[in-house]
């Protein structure tokens, strides 16, 4: 599809590719790169980030629940759930689903909205596969429009839906403009002071982001991730064992054939927050990302989607920043059912940790290597 960016409308930051049928064994070779390609499943995304020995333990997320905000709808949603259950053996989830502005409509001819389907999907399924007793409420906006977003938000933080949230989608910041901003961060502060976590995908187009008009590109960085309220999720390109997932290395996602590479860089409405006065830069702005996450279409994490081009029942092997924002909320899930409360706004004991030689090698992997410069076209790129 053609990504837009026209004012005040999010984008998910999310890329795949179409690797098969859910009961066909040859689409889960890419595990083993038998076909070219490359994807983990579960137990290599536990193994890589050291999740396994948590879950060994009982530190599921049990007790916590994940909310999902987008947009739109993924009709096929609970079936592809199931099928992503059966295949690597997770127990189900009684998956709850709130529409708040009403049952969005679905229009199987919108690549905008099959797009948001299956952002959605990787959401829900990864969510589950690295908290898999933390229960996940899906909010649905009925559009990508931040003045449709925003109260699907708010709804989710007036009701106490749950202990994070995950935003997996974007907009450069000049796009909507300073009253909504406002708005946006009026709902931060809310959740923020009832102690819910927030996550958001840092974008695609490594420092850039579109125009308002979608028509070019400039020097931009995506909120909400910059919210000073918000961790903001990069991505990485992760280097893992085949069969078993054991890490070797990670770099900064940068992957040229796709025009993608990890949002990153400095915001243009956010002062730099106190958790961040280590960080030595001329401007004084907030600076983003925070975390980064595995992030490749090549090496991927595999999901069931049903609703796109290729019909019910496919499987794919997802990237983007979008697919590091829930799995991160999926941590935080087990880090609240660990110490027995919401951990709320993570941001300054994350920086504290970076900032503690100690504590930083034995809690992070070091990415050293790597950039996220691309070169953009002048039109608005594919997703």
């Amino acid at each position: 599809m053609s990504a837009r960016n026209s004012r005040h409308a999010m984008i998910p930051d999310i890329h795949y590719n179409y690797l098969g049928r859910v009961n066909d064994p040859l689409a889960y070779k890419c595990q083993t790169q038998a076909n070219g390609k490359h994807c983990y499943g579960v137990n290599q995304m536990r193994n890589a980030y050291s999740v396994a020995p948590l879950l060994s333990q009982g530190f599921t997320g049990k007790g916590r629940t994940i909310v999902i905000l987008d947009a739109y709808q993924a009709p096929h949603l609970r079936d592809d759930l199931g099928d992503f259950d059966a295949r690597f053996g997770l127990a189900p989830i009684a998956l709850n689903i709130v529409a708040p502005q009403g049952v969005p409509s679905w229009d199987s001819h919108s690549v905008m909205q099959q797009t948001w389907s299956a952002e959605i999907s990787v959401d829900v399924e990864w969510a589950h596969a690295i908290a898999p007793d933390a229960a996940i409420t899906l909010v649905e906006a009925k559009s990508e429009n931040d003045p449709d977003l925003i109260p699907a938000l708010n709804y989710a933080i007036d009701k106490n839906l749950g202990d994070i949230i995950s935003m997996s989608f974007g907009e450069g910041e000049d796009c909507p403009g300073a009253d909504v901003l406002r708005q946006w961060h009026d709902a931060f502060v809310k959740a923020t002071s009832k102690k819910i976590t927030l996550f958001s995908s840092a974008g695609d187009s490594g420092v850039a982001q579109q125009t308002c008009d979608g028509n070019s590109w400039h020097v931009m960085a995506s909120t909400p991730a910059s919210d000073t309220l918000v961790t903001g999720v990069g991505g990485t390109t992760l280097n893992a064992d085949e069969d078993t997932g054991d890490y070797s290395s990670e770099t900064a996602w940068n992957e040229p054939a796709l025009k993608s590479a990890s949002g990153g860089g400095f915001s243009a409405t956010f002062q730099k927050p106190a958790y961040q006065d280590q960080i030595s830069v001329i401007n004084k702005k907030r600076g983003v990302p925070d975390v980064a996450y595995n992030s490749s279409t090549d090496g991927g994490v595999i999901t069931v989607w049903s609703d796109g081009s290729n019909g019910p029942g496919g499987i794919y092997s997802f990237g983007g920043t979008s697919v590091g924002a829930p799995q991160w909320s999926a941590i935080v899930a087990i880090a609240d059912q660990y110490s027995n409360q919401r951990l709320g706004l993570i941001n300054p004991i994350l920086y504290k940790i970076g900032n503690t030689p100690d504590w930083y090698h034995s809690a992070f992997h070091d990415i050293v290597s790597g950039n996220n410069g691309i070169e953009l076209q002048a039109t608005p790129k594919a997703i």
